[in-house]
């Protein structure tokens, strides 16, 4: 049956791709411009610092004894989870973004919350890939000093899947309330 707007299906599903496209522009619109914002800070830390620049002399102190910027090149995860093991990650980082797409309906992507912290999960994935395909290594460079222990070196796209995965969470939660036994049949509960 076709709506009077020429569209295929009567409702409020999009059915045009720019519709389709549109329903998460949030989404696009800050994985991109996480993308970019991790993709130019990396760029002007390449240009100023050599890789490997870390410690006393060798970096850009922001706040003494606090916030250096480095560059160093993270082969691994998360707190160097992995390291040496890119291209794994990398081949991770693409299954995961195509895992994101096919499931994007059950991921409850349409809301805007979760729009934002797929955004900034995409956007982070995305930048982390593209260092590891040109440089075959992360970028890392904000490096934070707690009196004696000094945090793990790390960019703005890491920020980026770590901000993204408690707003997935905290979503998650938030949609999907946990069913009482009361809410549940009374021919399925079992006694």
């Amino acid at each position: 049956m076709s709506s009077p707007n020429g569209n295929s299906k009567v409702g409020s599903t999009p059915t045009s791709r720019w519709e389709r496209i549109l329903a998460y522009r949030l989404l696009l619109i800050l994985a991109a411009g996480i993308f970019i914002a991790d993709q130019i800070t990396k760029i002007w830390i390449i240009e100023r610092l050599p890789l490997g620049s870390y410690g006393p002399g060798h970096s850009i102190t922001i706040i003494p004894d606090f916030f250096y910027l480095v560059h160093v090149g993270n082969t691994g995860a998360a707190w160097s989870m992995l390291t040496g093991k890119s291209t794994l990650l990398a081949f991770i980082a693409i299954a995961t973004l195509v895992g994101i797409y096919f499931w994007r309906r059950e991921l409850a992507l349409r809301d805007r919350l979760g729009q934002f912290a797929f955004g900034l999960l995409c956007g982070g994935i995305i930048g982390n890939l593209v260092d590891r395909l040109l440089h075959g290594h992360v970028v890392d460079f904000l490096d934070f000093h707690f009196g004696s222990y000094i945090y793990p070196t790390f960019n703005v796209a890491d920020s980026a899947i770590c901000v993204g995965v408690f707003f997935y969470i905290w979503h998650s939660f938030r949609s999907q309330p946990l069913k009482k036994e009361s809410d549940v049949p009374e021919d399925s509960r079992t006694d």
